[in-house]
């Protein structure tokens, strides 16, 4: 078996040196599609968008991205994958020869295990879920009878997860099969969402029972193996280790601090749901309304994401990303639609 993982890694190596000798030109765009491949610009950019067009699609697109990097958590400790700007310079694969020089980039150094790949995977669930959802609003409104448009949609889906995987390999953070199980698994996981209409209608409770339901069994998992001398954060290690540059390093990229940051929107998305200003707001869904609360969300959300954490300590910062994290679904859902909806009224009031 660990020679045929060393041969399927250095074939893998050879195609990120292929991607890097021949397309760097592309260098810019690579690193722009990792940058928002990123869970955080779905939370950030197409939740707040599709919450107010269609609040099922939203709901299911924070339940979709949050189990689905939750269970890319787990197979990621399950399956111990490298990732290849580490892999390299510690195998012994290449005897007394030189190993290929691979280059790395402020996205490179990502700090859990590798397989499957977690932008693939986020990016492909999200991306599937957003495609079937224009679909279904296109054949209720528009009356979709070409072939051509569907393909048009599938095609942009496809060409969103191809660019995601090359850029993936291209930064030399995850190898050709890791992105490949990205995407099978993400399609996986929002397919199973499609046949769980029960999300749409689950109160605080059980928000609160499924996120705690989904940290214990993180934290247990990592317990369990950690008392049988098994080291779930190995990578941390080798990260700090073989990465080029240590500010390309980042806390927020530790197995941990994401999914306490993705907990954190997934019951803000219940506590916002059950929010009395929710309640009250969710009544008015004319056009002017819904157009108000994207643009306001989307830009709150930005001056709001720009606010950076001390992360001096570690878990000092657990504790304030898990706070900010529930602030976003909070003002997207709540605070926002209630603000504008109070504006509106007020103007319509004037006019009168």
């Amino acid at each position: 078996m660990e020679v045929i993982m060393d041969l399927l890694h250095a074939t893998g190596i050879s195609i990120v040196r292929y991607l890097q000798e021949n397309f760097m030109c592309f260098q810019d765009w690579f690193v722009f599609v990792s940058h928002a491949a990123d869970l955080r610009n779905t939370f950030h950019i197409f939740f707040p968008i599709w919450f107010h067009l269609c609040e099922s699609v939203g709901i299911k697109l924070i339940w979709v991205a949050v189990v689905g990097d939750w269970l890319n958590l787990v197979l990621k400790w399950i399956l111990f994958g490298q990732r290849p700007y580490w892999w390299v310079h510690e195998t012994s694969y290449y005897g007394n020869a030189s190993p290929p020089g691979i280059m790395q980039f402020p996205v490179t150094c990502e700090t859990g295990p590798g397989s499957p790949s977690g932008h693939a995977m986020g990016s492909s669930s999200v991306y599937f879920v957003m495609t079937c959802a224009a679909l279904s609003l296109l054949q209720n409104h528009i009356s979709l009878k070409s072939r051509c448009q569907r393909w048009a949609l599938w095609a942009f889906f496809w060409a969103v997860q191809v660019n995601v995987c090359l850029s993936r390999v291209f930064v030399a953070a995850h190898f050709p099969h890791q992105v490949i199980a990205g995407v099978i698994s993400g399609i996986v996981v929002a397919k199973a969402f499609n046949h769980l209409q029960i999300i749409y209608s689950i109160n605080l409770k059980k928000y609160i029972y499924t996120t705690l339901f989904l940290f214990s069994f993180a934290l247990g998992f990592y317990l369990l193996l950690k008392a049988f001398d098994v080291d779930l954060l190995w990578t941390l290690d080798k990260a700090s280790h073989w990465c080029s540059k240590p500010e390309w390093i980042h806390i927020d990229s530790t197995p941990f601090a994401g999914l306490i940051r993705n907990l954190g929107i997934f019951l803000g998305l219940g506590i916002a749901l059950d929010s009395q200003m929710y309640k009250n707001s969710c009544k008015e869904k004319q056009g002017t309304l819904r157009l108000s609360c994207i643009i306001t969300s989307l830009v709150v959300l930005h001056v709001f994401d720009s606010f950076e954490l001390p992360s001096d300590v570690e878990m000092v910062f657990y504790v304030l990303s898990f706070c900010k994290s529930i602030a976003v679904p909070l003002t997207a859902v709540g605070i926002v639609p209630y603000c504008v909806s109070h504006v509106l009224r007020a103007q319509d009031k004037k006019v009168l």
